[in-house]
């Protein structure tokens, strides 16, 4: 065997004894503590089980009201907050376009020129001093070298790992849109309360100055009765001060709806500007029982449920992708192109250069790194498990409580609706027994009183109950399809 031989058959040797030792090293990977989710749910809400669900109907039938449905239209297009989640959207995009162009080839054309003068007395002045670049032409002084052609360089997806980083992108990507389809569930939501709110406040403000109004006519009355010596001062004193407290009642009210306008203005993106509206409407909209479905349904309705999934498995794809740290990683560069010193051979076949390289490199010492950001992909994953779940619970919850809250503001204005009625009519009685001096005046005070509280409590009832229904159609993922 000649030298040469023995020589290649060395390197062969040693190169081969050095890779098993990269692979070896780099399978050592540690052990990693990861998470189940569970995904079970009850089979049912309450004691009802029907796979009707509300969610179905799309939110413009939801809403009969043409007013509600324009401000909800405006609110979808120019909401600031809703824009700005668009534009996140965007970037997530973006970058799993990044995320896609890794794992592919990087090839780029480019072109350099370069001026050189190397001293006489060095050794690349000695080489250039004796040899000739061409025959019988020796080398330039200064020398140039130009040069253009295509580069390339690759990074050889050999474990996945760029491709895993791309599709935990994509599921971010994913997780993003459906946090866009959550806000605009909560963002009609919360255009619908308002707007309900906003209808209640004109009512109660009507039947403030509705009160108001008897209020100062039995005053008159009381004082016409005091100068006839029939009542005291006290009793004056007693009616005015209830008017004023009723006057004072349509100050705070008239702030409220100031107050809502502007929020129901900020949630369409616009300044504020009157909204047109019937108030009548609050006692003619329709509180019907609600069809809530079955709670599985609920994994595929809400938008956060479904957002805390995406998360869940790109964190179990960021998994992969720090365990592939873990292994040897092969890059490939190449480059083909023309390089000489004059114009006039640049383009000529002698002038012609390429190179073909190829370079696998693994973690052999001082991996801490890379062992910590397994261990953070790790916890993370562990992390999103629990969110996941966490989601789910929080959604069944709402869903409870907002059915609950649906059913029990529904028999509580009918048993408030009954008692207004109970003490309207003792307000006409009150007042016929005091003008024929068998009550007093306080009887009458406090009968009104008790009539103007329970008239207001009906109509916060009113909205309660609407509000109600709006949240359980938020709840179980209605308004985003």
């Amino acid at each position: 065997m000649t030298n040469s031989s023995m020589k290649i058959k060395i390197i062969y040797t040693y190169a081969v004894a050095i890779l098993s030792l990269v692979l070896i090293m780099s399978g050592c990977v540690p052990g990693l503590e990861l998470a189940t989710e569970d995904r079970s749910v009850p089979d049912r809400y309450f004691s009802e089980s029907d796979s009707t669900n509300v969610v179905d109907i799309q939110w413009r039938s939801f809403f009969a009201d043409t007013t509600l449905i324009s401000l909800i239209d405006t609110a979808l297009k120019h909401n600031k907050e809703l824009n700005i989640t668009l534009q996140e959207i965007k970037i997530s995009r973006n970058e799993v376009r990044e995320r896609k162009g890794e794992y592919l080839p990087f090839v780029a054309l480019g072109a350099g020129a370069e001026v050189e003068k190397v001293g006489e007395f060095t050794r690349d002045g000695a080489v250039e001093e004796n040899l000739d670049i061409e025959p019988d032409v020796k080398f330039p002084e200064p020398l140039s070298d130009l040069q253009f052609g295509a580069y390339a360089s690759w990074e050889v997806d050999i474990w996945k790992k760029l491709r895993n980083a791309k599709e935990a992108a994509l599921q971010r990507y994913l997780s993003s849109i459906e946090g866009m389809n959550f806000m605009v569930t909560n963002l009609i939501a919360e255009i619908a309360e308002s707007y309900y709110e906003l209808l209640a406040l004109d009512n109660l403000l009507e039947i403030v100055d509705r009160n108001a109004k008897i209020q100062a006519h039995a005053l008159n009355v009381v004082k016409q009765q005091k100068n006839a010596a029939w009542l005291t001062q006290l009793a004056v004193y007693r009616f005015n001060a209830q008017l004023l407290n009723t006057q004072n009642l349509q100050y705070e009210i008239r702030q409220r709806i100031i107050e809502s306008e502007n929020r129901i203005s900020f949630l369409t993106g616009r300044y504020r500007k009157a909204i047109p509206r019937d108030s009548r409407s609050l006692f003619m909209l329709e509180v019907d029982s609600i069809s809530a479905g079955i709670p599985s349904q609920l994994l595929v309705n809400r938008p956060d449920i479904r957002q805390a999934e995406m998360d869940l498995v790109a964190a179990h794809l960021d998994i992969k992708v720090a365990r592939a740290n873990f292994f040897p990683s092969l890059d490939i560069t190449a480059g083909i192109g023309f390089q000489a010193y004059a114009p006039n051979l640049l383009i000529s076949p002698e002038s012609m250069a390429y190179n073909l390289a190829g370079e696998i490199m693994a973690p052999l010492i001082n991996r801490n790194a890379i062992k910590a950001a397994y261990s953070s992909a790790g916890a993370k994953q562990i992390q999103a498990a629990y969110n996941y779940e966490q989601t789910i619970l929080n959604a069944h919850v709402d869903v409870l409580n907002q059915l609950a809250q649906l059913d029990n503001f529904s028999r509580s204005y009918q048993t408030k609706y009954q008692e207004v009625s109970i003490l309207t009519e003792s307000v006409a009685i009150a007042n016929n027994l005091f003008n024929s001096a068998r009550a007093d005046y306080a009887e009458v005070l406090l009968t009104q009183k008790e009539a103007l509280d329970s008239k207001m409590e009906l109509i916060e009832i009113r909205l309660k109950q609407l509000q109600a229904k709006v949240n359980v159609y938020r709840a179980l993922g209605g308004g985003w399809k």
